[in-house]
């Protein structure tokens, strides 16, 4: 079972990947993660990806495509996986299919976790860490005790730069910018489906479950 799995910032994603992680036992493959790998072991493609990005250019599409394949014909692949972060355009959308039928394989679902931008952005704009050792907290979902500071070693608590309001609207209109032809894309080949991610985590889990359980036979949500 290969699954796309689309989800703005603050949705929820990462928490509803290692579930499927965890209970279908296929891996996650996150493109960011194997390039970062692939510079780190200096391995052929990693050593052009980091030219690239020394010169401060944007990896091809081919090198991603080159990486994403040879992760995909590692042993833990063969009964499927979940891509994270790819594809991103049309363009590497159809050629990721290209790639999947010289293997004999396919994209089988591609789920979307939806939540309106203004949840989204109170949840990222209120989280809060400690400027000292580092933990995490929400000024509405998971207050320190000591407004301000931290419970562990009572340092301030700051917001980070990405999580400040204006940068989480650019974020979500980036994120929005590259996914709304792609979901009309994947709508059209009949195995997109979409969730709520304003859910409870169960019910999320739930609904992901019987989507992949029935094979990934779309709603045409």
């Amino acid at each position: 079972m290969i699954i796309v799995l689309f989800g703005p910032p603050g949705s929820g994603k990462g928490t509803q990947a290692q579930f499927i992680v965890e209970k279908y036992g296929i891996p996650q493959i996150s493109t960011g993660d194997m390039l970062r790998a692939a510079v780190k072991a200096k391995t052929p493609l990693g050593v052009i990806a980091k030219s690239v990005m020394d010169s401060g250019g944007l990896v091809s599409d081919e090198i991603v495509l080159g990486l994403v394949s040879e992760r995909i014909s590692q042993v833990d692949c063969d009964n499927g996986f979940i891509l994270d972060g790819f594809p991103r355009t049309i363009h590497q959308a159809d050629a990721l299919r290209v790639l999947l039928e010289s293997v004999r394989k396919n994209i089988d679902i591609v789920i979307s976790l939806e939540v309106a931008n203004d949840v989204l952005i109170n949840r990222l704009s209120g989280r809060r860490a400690c400027s000292s050792c580092g933990k995490g907290y929400h000024i509405i979902f998971d207050k320190s005790n000591r407004d301000g500071f931290c419970d562990v070693c009572n340092a301030p608590l700051v917001q980070r730069d990405d999580d400040s309001e204006s940068t989480v609207v650019s974020r979500l209109r980036i994120y929005d910018e590259q996914t709304s032809a792609l979901k009309l894309y994947f709508k059209d080949l009949g195995i997109y489906h979409s969730i709520c991610g304003s859910n409870l985590i169960s019910d999320i889990q739930a609904e992901i479950s019987a989507i992949i359980d029935r094979g990934g036979i779309s709603d045409h949500s």
